[in-house]
C-alpha cells in the first residue's frame, strides 16, 4: 500500500469525465470494480460514488505502473492519474455515462488492498438481506444503495430549502427527555448523575415543538430523529426520521396548503413531475366506510359496500345474526374476479382471517354460478345482494360479517391484496389524499378505557365539545393525515392551546389532575402564560423516500437500519453493558423472572 499525498488530490469524480474532457490530465480515486487483463493490455473499472471510469494501461505504460493494475483487485482503493482519450474504435460502451472515453494512465498508487468481498459490489443485488445487514460498509458502496442515500439527502436539502423560503425556523430540541405516557413504548436512558432515574429518547419533538409556539417562534422546522419501541415490519423502524414542523396563528387550511406546495416542490425538483393541486380530501367516517382504512389507496377501486340492510332479514344466519348483534355485512366486487379458483379464493379467506375474520363468503358471478352462501338465501335475495354490490358477469364478490373493526381491517386490507395480486395498480401513478376528522379517542377493550387517537394535545372539533364527557368515541378531532398510494406519509393536527380545554381532554382520558401535574406539570404551567392558536404535521421523511424511489422497504434508504428484531447486526447491538457500567449507573439486571 502507497501513501496518500498532497498531489494525490482528485481533480474529477469519474461519473463526471466526458468526451468534453479528452486531453485533460485527471486524477481520479475510488474502488476497483474489476480488472482485465488482456495480455499486453489491461484495463481497471474505478468506481465512486458518481459512477464508473476505464483506466487504460498498454505498451506504453511505464512497467511499474503496469505491473500494479496487474495486481489489482476488486475493492482495491486506486489513485490513477492521467489523460483522458477517446475509446479506441468498436470500445464505445452506450451502457455507461462515460463510455465514449478512458483515462490512459501515467501513474497509479493502491492506497489500500482488500479481501475479496463477501458478494459482489454491483447493483440489484441478490444477495439475502441477513449478509447484507452484516457487511452493510460494503453495501452500501453498491450503486443502488448509494443512489437511494443521496437521494434522501437531495430531499431533505429541498425540505430545508423550502421551509426556509416559507420563514421557518430550524430548531433542534432535545433527545434526552421526560418519558412520555399515552402512545407506543419509550426507550428509555438511565441516568448517572440521578440514580434510579431515567430519561427517555422522544417519540417526537412533540411537546417541546409546541414549546417553542409558547415561545413565540411561530414558525419551527426541523429533521427530527424519532425512537419508538415497536414491532418492525417494512414501513417502520426503532428509530426514524420526520420532517417536523409547527406554526402558529394559523388554521388547517394554512397547514394543507403549504405542504400541497412542499411536496409539489419535491415532485418537481426530484422526479420531474408536476402535481395538480388541491389534493382530495374525504373525513375519516367516509375513508372507512369507502375503504375500510385511515390511509386508503384510490389508484384503484373496489370499494366496500355495505350489506346490512339487504341481508338483515335473510335466511343466512350468519348474516342476520351479525347486523341483529350490532355488527355489519360488507362486501367488495372484484372485476373479472369470477376466474379465480377456488384454491385463490381460500387463500383470499386465510389472509382476511389474519385480520380476525372468521370467514369469506363469496359468489362466482360465472356463467354458471358458484358460491359459499347462495344455498342458504332465495334467489331473490341473491339477486338483492349482486345489484346493490354492482356486480356483473365474470365479477366475484367477496363479504366479511363481523364488528366493524373486524370487517373495515380485514376488507380494507383484502382490496389492496388483491389489487397487487390482479396487477390493478398503474406504476408510476401517485394519489394524494388528505383523510380529516379523525376520532380523537379510541377505545381499548382490554383496558376498559380511552386512549388518544393522535395524542392527548389535540383539540376536538368545537361541535362534538358537548360530547368529551358523555359520549367521548363520537367526538372527531382537528387532526388530519396526508396519504400517498395507500402510505401514511405524515399528519398532525390542530394542538389545544387553553388551560381550560386541556384539562378537559385528560379527564376524558381517565387522567387525574395529580397525574396530569406529575406528567404535564410544566405544560399546563406554560399555558397560563398567553398561548397562541397552534398547530403542526411531521412527514415520515424514510417512508416518502422509499416511495419516492419505489422501493417496498424503508431499510433500502436508511443508511444504518435495524432488522426484525430492532438489533444491527454490522455493530451488534444492542449489547450487555460491563458490570462497571451498570454499578456507575445504580442499576442490576436480573436474567430470570424469579429475580424480579
Amino acid at each position: 500500500m502507497e501513501t496518500f499525498e498532497k498531489n494525490d488530490k482528485r481533480t474529477h469524480y469519474c461519473g463526471t469525465l466526458s468526451a468534453a474532457n479528452a486531453g485533460e490530465h485527471v486524477c481520479v480515486l475510488g474502488w476497483c470494480q474489476r480488472q482485465r487483463d488482456l495480455g499486453g493490455l489491461i484495463f481497471i473499472d474505478l468506481r465512486d460514488r458518481t459512477g464508473i471510469v476505464q483506466l487504460a494501461f498498454d505498451e506504453n505504460t511505464d512497467k511499474v505502473v503496469f505491473d500494479k493494475a496487474f495486481s489489482a483487485r476488486s475493492e482495491f482503493v486506486l489513485c490513477a492519474k492521467g489523460v483522458v482519450r477517446p475509446r479506441g474504435e468498436g470500445a464505445v460502451n452506450d451502457q455507461l455515462a462515460t463510455g465514449q472515453i478512458e483515462i490512459a494512465v501515467e501513474d497509479l498508487k493502491v492506497l489500500s488492498d482488500a479481501k475479496t468481498p463477501p458478494f459482489p459490489i454491483v447493483e440489484n443485488s441478490t444477495t439475502n438481506s441477513e449478509t447484507r445487514m452484516l457487511y452493510r460498509f460494503l453495501d452500501l458502496r453498491r450503486p443502488d444503495m448509494q443512489y437511494n442515500i443521496m437521494a434522501r439527502s437531495r430531499i431533505s436539502g429541498i425540505a430545508r430549502q423550502y421551509f426556509a423560503e416559507n420563514g421557518f425556523i430550524d430548531i433542534e430540541t432535545p433527545t434526552l427527555i421526560k418519558p412520555t405516557p399515552e402512545g407506543a413504548r419509550d426507550y428509555l436512558v438511565p441516568s448517572r448523575v440521578h440514580p434510579g432515574c431515567f430519561y427517555a429518547l422522544p417519540q417526537s419533538p412533540q411537546l417541546y415543538k409546541q414549546m417553542l409556539m409558547y415561545a413565540g417562534f411561530d414558525r419551527y422546522f426541523q429533521i427530527a430523529r424519532c425512537y419508538r419501541d415497536e414491532d418492525l415490519r417494512a414501513d417502520r423502524q426503532p428509530e426514524f426520521t420526520q420532517i417536523d414542523l409547527e406554526m402558529s396563528f394559523a388554521d388547517e387550511e394554512d397547514i394543507i396548503r403549504l405542504n400541497e406546495g412542499f411536496l409539489k416542490r419535491v415532485f418537481q425538483d426530484f422526479m420531474q413531475l408536476p402535481l395538480e393541486t388541491p389534493f382530495p380530501r374525504i373525513t375519516y367516517a367516509e375513508a372507512m366506510r369507502r375503504f375500510g382504512s385511515d390511509k386508503p389507496d384510490t389508484r384503484f377501486g373496489m370499494e366496500l359496500c355495505d350489506l346490512s340492510h339487504v341481508v338483515k332479514d335473510c335466511g343466512f344466519s350468519v348474516f342476520a345474526d351479525c347486523v341483529k348483534n350490532g355488527g355489519s355485512v360488507r362486501g367488495i366486487n372484484v372485476p373479472g374476479g369470477a376466474s379465480m379458483s377456488r384454491k385463490e379464493i381460500d387463500s383470499l379467506t386465510e389472509f382476511v382471517k389474519t385480520y380476525g375474520a372468521k370467514g369469506l363468503a363469496w359468489y362466482k358471478n360465472a356463467s354458471t354460478p358458484s358460491s359459499s352462501f347462495a344455498k342458504f338465501l332465495s334467489e331473490e335475495e341473491t339477486n338483492s345482494i349482486l345489484h346493490t354490490i354492482g356486480a356483473g358477469a365474470g365479477d366475484l364478490v367477496l363479504i366479511v360479517a363481523a364488528k366493524d373493526k373486524v370487517v373495515f381491517d380485514s376488507l380494507g386490507a383484502l382490496r389492496c391484496e388483491i389489487a397487487k395480486r390482479l396487477s390493478m395498480i398503474e406504476k408510476g401513478r401517485y394519489d394524494f389524499l388528505w383523510v380529516t376528522e379523525f376520532p380523537l379517542f379510541e377505545y381499548d377493550e382490554e383496558d376498559g378505557r380511552y386512549y388518544s387517537k393522535h395524542h392527548p394535545f389535540t383539540m376536538p372539533m368545537e361541535e362534538d365539545m358537548e360530547k368529551l364527557t358523555s359520549d367521548p368515541g363520537a367526538v372527531r378531532s382537528r387532526a388530519y393525515d396526508i396519504v400517498l398510494n395507500g402510505t401514511e406519509l405524515g399528519g398532525g393536527s390542530v394542538r389545544v392551546h387553553t388551560v381550560e380545554r386541556q384539562k378537559q381532554m385528560f379527564a376524558a382520558l381517565g387522567i387525574s389532575e395529580k397525574e396530569a401535574e406529575e406528567k404535564f406539570g410544566f405544560l399546563l404551567r406554560a399555558l397560563h402564560y398567553g398561548i397562541p392558536p397552534h398547530l403542526g404535521l411531521a412527514f415520515g421523511l424514510d417512508r416518502l423516500v422509499a416511495l419516492l424511489l419505489g422501493t417496498e422497504d424503508i431499510r433500502e434508504v436508511i443508511a444504518f437500519p435495524k432488522v426484525q428484531n430492532a438489533s444491527e447486526p454490522m455493530s451488534g447491538c444492542p449489547s450487555a453493558p460491563d458490570d462497571a457500567a451498570l454499578e456507575e449507573l445504580s442499576l442490576q439486571i436480573c436474567t430470570e423472572m424469579e429475580n424480579i
